[in-house]
């Protein structure tokens, strides 16, 4: 969307995505002690210090992707949670989740992009780590990266509806999505669905 280029759209984009994210990492942290989850290559041994707001900004300071890989990323993350459901975004593995996503996207739609090493300084981890990430978050998509323009344009939607609804005045403090009960992202959309209907993915 020629939307995203703007200076002013990308900062709310980046806003509304670390608040998804937010939610979702703490209503599966809740839901941890009662749900089967594997510890994998990207759960930390703690919680890292820096929030989810601030890392997404980070990232959108130095890589210098395109904006598209924002979008691109954020589907990415929605099929690994589908594909790998014992694998829920939680507040210990979203930031390597986040990071590897905006690789692996970065690498997959720009022309020119960071090397693995420049993303683990960005990252905070180090490039071995980043190396192994990446292998391991393709192996957990099932190396299906691509995304089809009705599906970007399909994200791209939800992102501007979900913007407009917390903007709007009416707007209360709960979220439009419901968080009582587990959830891995936040919704799945079918590649190929141009009606743009979403479950919840529970």
């Amino acid at each position: 969307m020629a939307e995203l280029e703007s200076p002013e759209v990308m900062p709310k984009v980046i806003n509304f995505l670390s608040c998804l994210l937010h939610r979702v990492a703490e209503s599966n942290d809740t839901t941890s002690r009662l749900d089967a989850q594997r510890i994998s290559v990207f759960h930390g041994l703690t919680r890292p210090t820096i929030s989810i707001q601030s890392y997404l900004e980070r990232i959108f300071k130095y890589a210098n992707c395109s904006p598209s890989c924002f979008i691109v990323a954020y589907v990415y993350l929605d099929r690994f949670t589908q594909k790998q459901p014992l694998l829920p975004i939680n507040s210990f593995n979203v930031h390597r989740l986040l990071i590897t996503s905006v690789l692996v996207s970065a690498k997959f739609m720009d022309d020119m992009y960071y090397n693995n090493a420049y993303y683990a300084k960005v990252g905070g981890i180090s490039t071995t780590e980043m190396n192994l990430l990446e292998v391991d978050f393709l192996f957990g998509l099932g190396f299906q990266l691509n995304v089809t323009p009705n599906t970007f344009y399909t994200y791209c939607s939800y992102l501007q509806r979900e913007m407009l609804l917390l903007q709007s005045p009416l707007h209360l403090e709960e979220p439009t999505l419901n968080l009582e009960r587990p959830i891995k992202l936040h919704c799945c959309f079918t590649e190929d669905d141009s009606t743009h209907k979403k479950q919840l993915a529970v």
